[in-house]
């Protein structure tokens, strides 16, 4: 019974760990990224393309997609997270729009699709390689769209003043706009994408380092990046801890002595 309880405790506390136990479920964080990997945005919501024309998110799918949310006055990491994804597209040797699309969608619903097209203009004409310009959509919406949207994708972001403290990624999507990788930060390489992308053409969800590494990191909005999360760390070295002793003094088999062998003065 002690054993069984022990071992009850102990899963108890990795799941809470993990944030699978029923004691420990994960909190939706204020910034930054938190994964739900296997989940389908949602494809029937109305956006605004680059164009004015309203249509849905998943009219824009239907194949592998690279989902990414900027907006489009940001004087921070948009910009080079957009200009490293145009050099991605220059690099791969999957073909756009016959492979893969890209769905850029701006988080601030002040920006409309005016603004949109200028930026579609833009980094397009920044590609070396010819494509068919409907490859890559960059769109607007209202509010209500933007937070189930960015909620459905475990994408948080916060107003500062007129602008906004947020992280970067690539959030990759099966042709369903089921999340199948994320790609954290604002360099990536393209044999990286490349094989999300395949992956996602064949439904399977892949499991990043990020998704590991979040435990020990926390975003720094003053920072706008991650950094080591003390409390977290010291979380999981205490489990561990405790995970050790219930090994060595409940879960251990103790040992049976030899036929024979005197213990407490007395023969066995």
């Amino acid at each position: 019974m002690a054993r069984n309880c022990a071992s009850g405790i102990l899963w108890l506390l990795v799941l809470g760990l993990l944030g699978q136990g029923p004691a420990f479920s994960q909190a939706r964080p204020e910034l930054g990224i938190q994964e739900k990997l296997g989940n389908t945005i949602p494809k029937d919501l109305t956006i605004y393309d680059e164009n004015g024309n309203s249509v849905t998110v998943g009219s824009l799918l239907g194949k592998p997609t690279i989902l990414t949310f900027v907006y489009y006055r940001c004087p921070g990491i948009c910009s080079p997270l957009l200009t490293e994804l145009s050099r991605v597209v220059d690099k791969m040797n999957m073909e756009p729009g016959i492979d893969y699309r890209i769905l850029t969608l701006s988080f601030d619903p002040r920006e409309g699709p005016e603004l949109a097209r200028g930026k579609k203009e833009s980094y397009l004409s920044a590609l070396k390689r010819t494509v068919d310009p409907s490859f890559w959509r960059f769109t607007t919406a209202d509010s209500l769209t933007i937070l189930a949207l960015t909620d459905a994708a475990g994408f948080y972001f916060k107003e500062d003043g007129n602008d906004f403290v947020h992280a970067g990624a690539l959030i990759i999507l099966s042709p369903e706009g089921k999340i199948t990788r994320y790609m954290n930060g604002i360099q990536y390489l393209p044999f990286d994408v490349n094989m999300a992308l395949i992956e996602a053409g064949e439904g399977k969800v892949g499991p990043t380092i990020a998704k590991i590494l979040k435990f020990c990191y926390a975003y720094d909005p003053e920072a706008r990046t991650y950094a080591l999360n003390i409390t977290r760390i010291g979380g999981i070295l205490t489990v561990l801890i405790v995970g050790v002793l219930l090994y060595v003094f409940v879960l251990r088999p103790r040992r049976k002595l030899p036929e024979g062998k005197v213990t407490y003065g007395k023969s066995v």
